[in-house]
């Protein structure tokens, strides 16, 4: 047997990203991405940069401005036997395409007795941090994670980024993709070759005895932050990325609350009406005897996200806001 190391290579999450989407182009002829500009443009955000010119139009395809319209065509292609990829520019345009994703897509597999599955992937980026205003600073992951008939993933690390595209296209239901903002330029090193995608566990980023630490996307860096700030003082913080939003590992939930026994649920969504709420709950239903403080909750003010700077922070879970909130849990 050999015990050769697999090699390792720098590279970042935007990088990763369009290394899953090549691999799944080169895998299967069924496979084709579209969306506003991931053509010649190369993405919004640069992560189909180069994909045209190495695969053709036909399987790189610009779409007219009008989400409704080509989240449908993805619909359809995939009720025809296609595996498309939907690129979504930002969150807050699914709302455009929102009665495509709700009523057709999550709901014709159910609606014809299991005769029409809709294998489609939607992309998009979510998320705030970025001084983008109001109206592209939203993070709507948990409306989408409230829908019965679809997979919601929030990719947080490298691998994830990298390795969730395969078993996401490999399922028979549709998968929405979130992908944070902040996260496209976050850099490290991946290991090659690629591992197999996970995407029905949370995954234990740091292993903790004190409070637990609950997240996804774009706030497992804070959390990881918040951790490491909370080890200076003595304090063993258990570091949990949720990974799949729905459906939610409940037993990865259960698990960490079981051997911490205090728990901070980290999400920059609204509070109310939040994935927070939603965790917060289930620990209550089946955890509640495992605690020894209430459940904390870290999330974005109850207003639109700021335009300037230093009030867009303010209304933004940070890692003071998580630390502090830990505090109160093992206080």
């Amino acid at each position: 047997m050999s015990t050769a190391r697999p090699e390792v290579a720098k590279t970042t999450y935007r990088e990763a990203l369009r290394e899953a989407l090549r691999d799944a182009l080169s895998a299967d002829d069924r496979v084709f991405l579209m969306g506003e500009d991931v053509g010649r443009y190369g993405g919004c955000f640069g992560v189909s940069l180069g994909l045209l010119e190495e695969f053709g139009p036909d399987r790189i395809r610009d779409t007219p401005l009008s989400e409704s319209a080509f989240v449908g065509a993805g619909i359809g292609a995939a009720l025809a036997g296609m595996r498309p990829i939907v690129e979504i520019m930002t969150v807050n345009f699914s709302l455009l395409a929102l009665d495509q994703i709700l009523n057709n897509a999550a709901t014709l597999l159910h609606m014809s007795g299991g005769q029409l599955p809709v294998p489609l992937v939607i992309r998009m980026t979510t998320g705030a941090g970025r001084q983008l205003a109001a109206q592209h600073s939203h993070s709507l992951e948990g409306w989408y994670a409230h829908i019965p008939g679809i997979r919601v993933l929030a990719p947080a690390t490298l691998e994830d980024a990298r390795h969730m595209l395969a078993p996401a296209l490999a399922d028979p239901d549709p998968v929405l993709v979130f992908e944070h903002g902040s996260l496209y330029n976050a850099s490290g090193e991946l290991s090659q070759p690629a591992a197999p995608g996970d995407i029905d566990h949370a995954a234990v980023r740091r292993p903790g005895t004190d409070v637990s630490l609950i997240t996804y996307g774009g706030s497992l860096p804070k959390a990881l932050a918040a951790a490491d700030e909370l080890s200076t003082e003595g304090i063993s913080a258990e570091v949990v990325d949720l990974r799949t939003l729905r459906p939610l590992d409940n037993e990865a939930i259960t698990a960490t609350v079981a051997g911490t026994h205090r728990v901070v649920v980290v999400d920059e969504a609204w509070r109310t009406g939040s994935l927070a709420a939603e965790i917060s709950a289930r620990i209550a239903e089946e955890s509640f005897y495992e605690l020894d403080a209430p459940v904390e909750r870290v999330c974005s003010a109850e207003a639109p996200i700021p335009y300037a700077r230093r009030l867009e922070e303010a209304a933004l879970p940070q890692t003071a806001d998580i630390v502090a909130a830990a505090h109160r849990a093992v206080a």
